[in-house]
């Protein structure tokens, strides 16, 4: 199981980060994704592997006034 903005949620085995934003519809231009305490570069999206028991936050940016 893999924690998603604190809550529990399933993922398939060997998902990248960007295969989770893709599947949760967030752009990535638009989010900052730390992964277990660390703030990935959006260059490691790709790159990096999620595993059992990692914990994700994903920030929006949002505009307004």
């Amino acid at each position: 199981m893999l924690k998603v903005n604190g809550e529990t949620c399933e993922f398939k085995n060997g998902e990248s980060v960007a295969g989770l934003l893709n599947r949760r519809g967030d752009d990535k231009d638009r989010v900052v994704v730390e992964l277990n305490l660390e703030i990935l570069k959006k260059e490691q999206y790709k790159t990096v592997f999620l595993r059992d028991g990692d914990e994700v936050e994903i920030l929006r940016f949002m505009g307004g006034g």
